[in-house]
């Protein structure tokens, strides 16, 4: 997609030094995918902190991967 966008010259040129970037089409699309990255793991630790897993003692689960 092209995309015509009005962004500070700072902004982008941070983006560019942090993602190692030549381009700004590279930097801007790395950017994005770690932005998404951030936020779908942002969404999966509220799902599981609405029902985490709570292990009281770990004898159980060491004694069950002993067994296989």
């Amino acid at each position: 997609m092209k995309v015509t966008a009005i962004i500070e010259d700072t902004l982008v040129n941070d983006v560019k030094e942090f993602t190692h970037s030549s381009t700004v089409t590279e930097a801007i699309t790395i950017a994005l995918r770690d932005w998404i990255d951030i936020y779908n793991i942002k969404e999966l630790n509220k799902e599981i902190s609405k029902k985490p897993i709570i292990i009281e003692h770990g004898d159980k689960i060491r004694e069950a991967n002993r067994r296989t």
